[in-house]
């Protein structure tokens, strides 16, 4: 049905429904979880699983309400839009009456929430989500450093929006992102493209990342497991996180079904072997955070 109608009407529906949102902002409650990320470690598909879930209500509006062919999966409130304020935030949430009928269908009481990758890596995310999301449970999946960072790179080329090779991007990372995540502190109004598309092992470095989180929140409202988990077996990973979010497990046909794959090619094994190095003394870090460890990622 989208390609029936003229791009405005469709554009006109969204700041229609947008609007909408917003004016009934105070009865739309907040997320119960965040999906904080990784980009490019399975998190689309995950919470795509977890959508299926009869007790996980989607955003608002849901793909049946409008022209698109799935649910919305993130806001970036924490992230890109923090100064959109609250009520723009709570505009794609659904209401209480939405998830009133929701439990009513289901027989029990339901869950929403939103997916931003991004939020893992953003310098003001935790603390902006503690501030206003004080009691949201934070779930993330994590993909092996090395893969996550050449999947990243991937999905750029696809986008033509990287132009360099790997190992020029890499090389060109640090000139590209110098002082971006200074300038997103100093000016929370500020946004980086080099800082969130261009830091491809950065956002692989997760024991860098997870301090800040885990600043603001309790290790005990996180669920985290690895991409590598969810794809070997998709409904124990999904069972896993719906008892971490207070639902029986239930059926879910689709859970393994890959969303957002990157083109595939090859990486070198000299450069294979350099990002393994790399990332050893972050992974034993994370390791150490956690209490478990990860032996399905490369190892130098």
């Amino acid at each position: 049905m989208r390609d029936l109608l003229p791009e405005p009407l469709i554009e006109a529906g969204r700041a229609g429904f947008r609007l909408y949102g917003m004016a009934t902002a105070d009865l739309r409650p907040d997320p119960d979880f965040l999906l904080i990320g990784a980009k490019r470690g399975g998190s689309t598909s995950f919470y795509y699983a977890l959508l299926e879930h009869p007790r996980v209500v989607p955003l608002f509006p849901a793909a049946g309400l409008i022209p698109k062919s799935n649910h919305t999966k993130g806001v970036h409130f924490f992230d890109s839009n923090y100064s959109r304020g609250l009520r723009w935030y709570r505009s794609h949430l659904p209401s209480r009456l939405t998830r009133a009928r929701a439990a009513r269908r289901s027989g029990g009481p339901v869950v929403t929430g939103e997916g931003s990758p991004y939020y893992l890596h953003h310098p003001l995310a935790a603390e902006r989500a503690a501030k206003d999301l004080p009691d949201a449970r934070i779930l993330l999946i994590l993909r092996d450093p090395v893969e996550r960072t050449f999947s990243h790179y991937r999905e750029r080329v696809r986008s033509a929006a990287e132009p360099l090779d790997f190992e020029a991007a890499l090389e060109a990372e640090k000139q590209r992102t110098e002082g971006e995540e200074e300038r997103l502190v100093t000016d929370p109004a500020y946004s980086s493209y080099a800082h969130e598309h261009q830091s491809y092992v950065a956002q692989s470095e997760y024991a860098r990342c997870l301090r800040r989180w885990f600043e603001h929140f309790p290790l005990a409202r996180f669920h985290i497991l690895t991409s590598e988990e969810f794809y070997k077996d998709p409904q124990k990973a999904c069972d896993g996180a719906a008892a971490f979010l207070g639902l029986p497990s239930a059926p879910l046909p689709s859970a393994g079904r890959v969303w957002n794959p990157a083109p595939k090619s090859d990486m070198t094994d000299q450069v294979r072997a350099r990002l393994a190095e790399h990332f050893a003394p972050h992974n034993a870090e994370l390791e150490q955070m956690l209490g478990r460890t990860f032996p399905d990622w490369t190892a130098p």
